[in-house]
């Protein structure tokens, strides 16, 4: 990798594929959650390690609700795990974690672990690593409409001042640029309702690899793929 030539400041990655990892090898999906994580640990210490400023991951959709009762048990059990672990790892690393998404539908335990987690690294001064948990990008936009349009209401805001700058301060990723570079893993090519907004205009990567598979050397191709892209945001 070109260290610092047309480096990405944000990189989001949707980690699909933990579901068919598993069954391919015969294995409990919760293991292929289990395996994704681990994953995501090595990924965001690399990002770190090589000086990427955000990373921004898909963890759980407000759709995610509909797959059996078992499995979002088990997700939601292996998230709080996660964040309590790797809390302590990221603090001693200088990661800052930041959760995005509707955290009220989340068991009060669930959130206890994220206020845990946000307030232990917030003062760290390395990679900002944002998990979308509950996130879903048509529920990210209704809800800066209504806090907008609640705003308006109170007089606290202007509607011939409203524009895509003030629009941006109400989304979940208000304190972040928007991503350079996103990548997916599992062969779909598709959003899946992730980061509308914040996508227009960043580059596409799409990888066969199933996200448990996906190694830090694969983080620093998609770079290098990123770095000889010609950027022209909408420009001739």
């Amino acid at each position: 990798m070109e260290e610092n030539k047309n480096m990405p400041r944000h990189i989001a990655i949707i980690m699909d594929g933990n579901r068919r990892w598993a069954k391919s090898k015969m294995l409990p999906v919760k293991l292929g959650h289990k395996q994704g994580a681990e994953t995501l640990k090595k990924v965001v210490r690399h990002a770190n390690k090589i000086g990427l400023e955000y990373i921004t991951v898909y963890a759980f959709s407000t759709e995610n609700w509909k797959r059996s009762e078992e499995e979002v048990s088990a997700l939601m059990n292996l998230l709080e795990s996660y964040l309590d672990d790797f809390a302590k790892e990221a603090d001693t690393e200088n990661i800052v974690i930041r959760v995005l998404g509707d955290l009220t539908a989340l068991s009060e335990t669930l959130q206890e672990s994220i206020k845990r987690t946000i307030e232990r690294t917030k003062n760290n001064t390395g990679t900002i690593f944002n998990i979308a948990l509950n996130y879903g990008g048509r529920n990210e936009i209704v809800n800066a409409v209504r806090n907008i349009s609640k705003e308006v209401l109170e007089g606290k805001l202007i509607i011939e001042e409203i524009n895509e700058e003030t629009f941006t301060k109400y989304l979940y990723t208000k304190n972040a640029p928007d991503p350079d570079l996103l990548i997916r893993t599992s062969g779909e090519l598709r959003l899946s309702g992730f980061l509308p907004w914040q996508t227009v205009y960043s580059e596409f990567i799409f990888l066969e690899k199933l996200w448990p598979d996906f190694t830090p050397e694969d983080l620093d191709e998609a770079i290098k793929i990123f770095q000889k892209r010609n950027r022209k945001f909408g420009a001739k």
